[in-house]
């Protein structure tokens, strides 16, 4: 290490500067300035040849010493441990000393191991532990926590609670559920507390799932409802005929009440519509013409029902006769005695057709079988191509069909045997 004498650059006390000439200053500070800087160049190139060269050194013997560790640690490998004596039954296959070819299985060793055969065959057997679920405890776990009440639903349950404004029906679920009292059933419900004692067992609807506190919102009204208007739905399918109380009237008609549900009843489908208000307080007959549970329309006739009676007199595969009314490019209208039938192109003849006119004209008289009773929809169906011995024979020779039409009816009568039982 190299000390440096800053006082020789310094000037010293009680000499003054200015008696230094300035060119013998600036010789004076070159030749220190360029001592110090030689030195030191020289010590470092010093330093970094004695460190390249111990660290030469050092990698020559650690080479030495890991390969020595390495000889040791292998022959170590090649010495079976030393074994205790213990009985053959005790013996395990663990204890017994390894066959080991030095040769063959140094090489082995050097090799890289292959292990995508490994991987191939590889298993994994799951173990199932305490925190683990089998399939049969999952679902349960599932259905403990199922919500009760989807909306919609129809549960039965128990009052347990009486309010002013509602009661509380216990559903089996965590929560019992609300219903309000305008719920309670249809129209005012003046004795509440005695329509709905505690222990009363009811069914009732869900109309609002849980809420924060899993309480559900249900209703008797809504489950009355449902019922009426599936009951509504099934009396039209049939097309059976009911009689309603007329409660009210407007400008377009008259309204009743059927199965708890606002029934209404056009002008035009009443017997007698110019003195319709007259019917008030009345009981009349009529028949489903629309119903619909998702708008709300129930539409009813009084007509429809006269016509419905009168079908009941008819049975598939009686052959009537009646009045052409109307040509329509889908067939012919006819007159059946107060109610009319549809004889579709199709039904007319087996052969072919190239124009309606051609076969029958309005006011001609015609015989047919009738082939459709629809009550629903209050559709008669007629069928002259059954009268038909040969296809097209309607078209060459129709007064020889409806002559011989009873005999002909009594053989195609025998297709809608099946249908009238």
């Amino acid at each position: 290490m190299i000390y440096i004498q800053l006082t020789s650059l310094l000037p010293m006390k009680g000499i003054s500067d200015n008696s230094a000439s300035k060119k013998g200053q600036n010789d004076s500070n070159k030749k220190l300035l360029k001592k110090p800087i030689q030195v030191l160049q020289l010590n470092k190139k010093e330093a970094l040849e004695k460190a390249d060269k111990i660290k030469s050194n050092n990698s020559e013997k650690s080479k030495e010493v890991q390969n020595l560790e390495f000889s040791n640690d292998f022959k170590q490998l090649l010495k079976p441990d030393k074994k205790l004596k213990v009985p053959e039954s005790q013996e395990t296959i663990e204890d017994k000393p390894l066959d080991f070819d030095e040769k063959n299985d140094y090489q082995s060793l050097l090799k890289p191991k292959i292990v995508e055969n490994d991987i191939e065959n590889f298993t994994f057997e799951r173990t199932v532990d305490d925190f683990d679920f089998d399939e049969d405890e999952f679902l349960n776990a599932l259905n403990e926590n199922e919500p009760i009440g989807l909306e919609g639903e129809t549960i039965k349950g128990k009052v347990i609670a009486l309010e002013s404004d509602g009661l509380y029906v216990d559903i089996g679920g965590k929560a019992p559920g609300y219903m309000p009292k305008k719920e309670s059933g249809i129209g005012v419900i003046l004795n509440f507390k005695e329509k709905f004692p505690i222990g009363l067992e009811i069914e009732v609807l869900v109309i609002k799932e849980q809420n924060a506190d899993g309480m559900v919102t249900v209703s008797s009204r809504a489950l009355i409802l449902r019922k009426s208007w599936e009951n509504v739905r099934k009396i039209s399918k049939e097309g059976k005929i009911i009689e309603v109380l007329i409660n009210g009237f407007n400008r377009g008609g008259l309204t009743c009440d059927v199965e708890g549900l606002r029934g209404f009843i056009p002008r035009s489908q009443l017997e007698n519509g110019s003195e319709y208000q007259s019917l008030l307080k009345k009981i009349i007959k009529v028949a489903f013409i629309e119903v619909n549970p998702e708008t709300r329309k129930l539409v009813l006739s009084e007509k429809k029902a006269t016509l419905i009676t009168k079908f009941k007199d008819l049975n598939l595969g009686q052959l009537i006769e009646g009045k052409v009314l109307a040509v329509k490019p889908y067939g012919f209208f006819v007159d059946l005695g107060g109610f009319s039938g549809l004889l579709h192109q199709s039904s007319i003849t087996n052969g072919s057709i190239r124009n309606l006119r051609e076969v029958f004209r309005e006011g001609e008289i015609v015989k047919a079988l009738v082939n459709e009773i629809d009550l629903e929809k209050g559709r008669i169906g007629l069928d002259t191509a059954l009268l038909e011995n040969s296809p097209g024979e309607l078209l060459i020779d129709k007064d020889k069909v409806f002559k011989e039409a009873n005999e002909r009816a009594l053989k195609a009568q025998s297709l809608f045997e099946n249908k009238n039982t």
